[in-house]
């Protein structure tokens, strides 16, 4: 009994170890280039799941918890909330989602945050999608898009602008050094830019699987050519 227990326990661990790690891809852009609407359309064809680091902990702060408290206090101080409670709140949500492919939208800020995560889940993003467009097109944008927001004024747009250059472009840098930066031209239409999101997907489909309506078809146009094969072997569609 104790033999089989010690096999067992090992060969659990040995699974746990060999289990695989999920796929992680940061996305990253100035406020306004695109990135949340390009996130939902991989979602859409790719079978992502899509987080904000934002709104992970706007939702803490919402869910009244001593965690959100302590979150919300820090903000109203002006403090910065830890990348460790940041990547925390990111690691548990990739665990409760049931998925193994990861949109991270507008993380990691800065260089801290880069390492913070890579240190919490042992994880290293299979790449940087980088939503690259000009400072005066993604002005324009904000501007125009409406949506009521407090910070959608031009002096906060534009310290919003020069946080991203001093803290998130170093970590776009960073990973361009190690060839892991996909870069987008962002300033063309939505439709224009999704098809180069789409091919670096594509470029990588062995981490990228059909989901959905898209793996149904595929099997649906395997089936049926391989009855019309077996119809044409048997002499059923003679004379078609």
């Amino acid at each position: 009994m104790e033999t089989d227990v010690g096999v067992s326990t090992s060969e659990e661990a040995n699974g746990s170890a060999a289990k695989k790690k999920p796929t992680v891809v940061f996305v990253l852009g100035g406020p306004g280039s695109g990135k949340g609407t390009q996130c939902a359309y991989i979602v859409e064809h790719f079978g992502f799941t899509h987080f904000s680091a934002g709104d992970l902990l706007r939702g803490e702060i919402d869910s009244g918890s001593e965690n959100g408290l302590m979150i919300k206090s820090m903000m109203n101080e002006g403090k910065i909330v830890p990348s460790e409670v940041t990547v925390k709140l990111l690691q548990k949500a990739m665990e409760e989602s049931g998925n193994e492919k990861f949109l991270i939208d507008g993380f990691p800020r800065n260089d801290e945050n880069r390492a913070a995560f890579a240190a919490v889940t042992g994880i290293e993003p299979a790449f940087v999608l980088f939503f690259d467009c000009p400072e005066e097109e993604m002005e324009r944008r904000i501007l125009n898009r409406n949506q009521g927001r407090d910070d959608d004024n031009i002096e906060t747009i534009r310290k919003r602008f020069k946080v991203f250059l001093q803290s998130s472009l170093p970590v776009v840098q960073y990973y361009e050094s190690i060839g892991k930066v996909h870069k987008i031209d962002a300033a063309r239409p939505v439709e224009e830019v999704f098809e180069s999101v789409k091919a670096v997907f594509t470029s990588i489909n062995e981490k990228v699987k059909p989901h959905g309506r898209v793996q149904q078809k595929s099997t649906l146009l395997k089936l049926q050519l391989k009855w019309k094969m077996s119809f044409l072997r048997n002499g059923v569609c003679k004379g078609y």
